[in-house]
Parts: structure tokens; sequence; C-alpha cells
């Protein structure tokens, strides 16, 4: 758990090296949100790992100012995208949307076109590992419980008052989590296989 006063790549980067320096010795992939200097400092301190940006995120962010009246539409065609098959099948989609609304919603399909590269990661993946790594969901579901713990608090006296708080809250909010990740013998079967270069002892 790291505190910080803002999510900049030097901060980002003392998280990675904090987690270097605890023994991590490789990452296969980042599942990251669109925070500024988040890519930068993983590239730096695992350059061999793969980044997919979160799709939830990138939807939110690149359809902010879609106007009511567009966004069922739009949003329909954005599905065709980020739910292809294969990522040849999501390039086709991605040049049918950028036809369909360059015009538009410039910005958006900017967005889409320049992000490409860290949004097209998990088409690389079957199905069972694609849905662990296209969304941030489940870290964000943490982060809205601590949201509720410390939101009534006015202040801390110290960033140790504000750890502890939220250690004892990380121990009741774990005791609830009950499932486990679906079919993790063949997801871990298929990322020792994909992986078997960087295998570690």
């Amino acid at each position: 758990m790291w505190i910080g006063e803002n999510e900049s790549a030097k901060f980002w980067l003392s998280v990675m090296n904090d987690l270097k320096n605890r023994g991590v010795k490789d990452v296969y992939v980042f599942c990251v949100d669109g925070l500024a200097g988040f890519r930068e400092a993983i590239n730096a301190a695992f350059p061999k790992s793969q980044i997919q940006r979160c799709i939830i995120h990138q939807i939110r962010s690149s359809t902010r100012y879609v106007s009511y009246k567009d966004i069922k539409n739009l949003m329909a065609d954005l599905k065709k995208i980020y739910q292809a098959i294969s990522e040849d099948e999501a390039l086709n989609a991605l040049l049918e949307f950028k036809e369909k609304w360059q015009k538009t919603y410039p910005s958006c399909v900017k967005s889409w076109e320049e992000n490409w590269d860290i949004l097209s990661t998990f088409f690389a993946y079957p199905a069972e590992i694609r849905k662990i790594i296209y969304t941030t969901n489940i870290i964000e579901g943490l982060n809205r419980q601590f949201r509720k713990i410390t939101k009534n608090k006015p202040s801390f006296t110290n960033d140790d008052s504000l750890r502890k708080i939220l250690y004892l809250a990380s121990k009741n909010i774990v005791s609830h989590w009950s499932v486990s990740c679906r079919n993790w013998d063949m997801v871990s079967n298929q990322l020792s296989i994909m992986f078997a270069d960087r295998e570690t002892a």
C-alpha cells in the first residue's frame, strides 16, 4: 500500500522500484488506468512487461464529451472494437468507427488510435485471460471501499495514521472475498506456456 500526494511518473516509479526491491523479478502484464506517468514508470522498471489499458476507463475518458443523443449509437460501435474476436477484427471495427464518428467526435477517435498499442494487448490472450486483464474494476472496487472509510475523516495526523486505518479496513474487506478466479488452472497453464522463456525460480 502506497500513499502519495499526487500520481506522477516519479511516484509510480517509486512504487515500481519498491516492488523490485521487495523481490518482484518480473510482471507479465500490467492492467492500468490512464493515469499520467504510469506507463513510463512501468517501462522504466519492468521493460519486458506488457501493458493493457483498462477498457472501462478508456470508454469513460473518450466518451466524456459525447452528446447524450449520440452516446447509445457510439457505444454500440465501440463495443464492436473491444469485443472483437481478434485484433484484426478490432482494427477493422476501429476504422469503421473512425469513418463514422471522426467529424463529430475527433477527440474520441484520436484517443482510441493513440492508445491502441495498450488497448489491444489483451487480444493476444484467450478469453479466460482477457476477462482478467481488460479492466481494473476489481481494484477500483477496493478503492471505493477505502473511500467510504476515509471520506468521513476530516484529516489524518500523518501518513502512518492513514496507513493503519486502510490496513485494518483491508483486513475486513479481504475477509469477505470468496470468489476465486474462474478456470485458474487453465489460465495458469496458458500463462506458463506463453511466458515460458521468462519463468524464474
